[in-house]
């Protein structure tokens, strides 16, 4: 069974033109709507549908892409809600230190001494590094930056991320 990854999610149509906006989840969005690239579009209770990519552009926080044989707005409004994968095989292979979305989330955050956080259920893209977001039991979550003075070893063989916690980043009153 072929498995498959997230690339974006089509929130909503663009323009007249066939184009939809689209919220990334993905690090390569200049890879993975390059004109020609096959995504496949999984939509609630319809088959899966292979697009080919026909135009990518940036938008404010939107990658705008438009498909092959989608000219116009009445070709694509029905895609709105659905989500744009990718197989998974069709991942590259990533320098040391760099991971896909896939591999970290999920993985248990533990700091120096052992103890365990909580688990990281989100990754945020809010500008100049990624903020990891860590699930904790009973507790608010925690925020964490993707920089290496917090994030000090990413373990995928032993499914976790040691961290050191800045002073005052964990705020415990509420």
């Amino acid at each position: 069974m072929v498995e498959y990854l997230n690339v974006g999610k089509i929130v909503n149509t663009q323009g007249l033109k066939g184009e939809v906006r689209v919220i990334s989840q993905t690090d390569f969005p200049e890879l993975r709507y390059k004109k020609g690239s096959v995504l496949t579009l999984f939509q609630d209770g319809k088959q899966p549908n292979q697009l080919v990519i026909k135009s990518h552009r940036k938008h404010k926080n939107f990658d705008i892409v438009s498909f092959e044989e989608h000219p116009n707005i009445n070709d694509v409004e029905k895609y709105r809600d659905g989500i744009l994968k990718i197989e998974k095989d069709q991942v590259g292979s990533l320098k040391n230190n760099e991971f896909y979305y896939h591999e970290i989330i999920g993985l248990k955050v533990v700091d120096e001494e052992g103890n365990e956080l909580g688990k990281i259920k989100e990754i945020l893209s809010p500008g100049a590094n990624d903020v990891w977001v860590v699930q904790r039991v009973k507790k608010k979550d925690v925020l964490l930056p993707y920089i290496e003075s917090v994030i000090k070893k990413v373990d995928l063989t032993n499914e976790q991320v040691i961290v050191e916690i800045p002073e005052g980043l964990i705020d415990d009153e509420d």
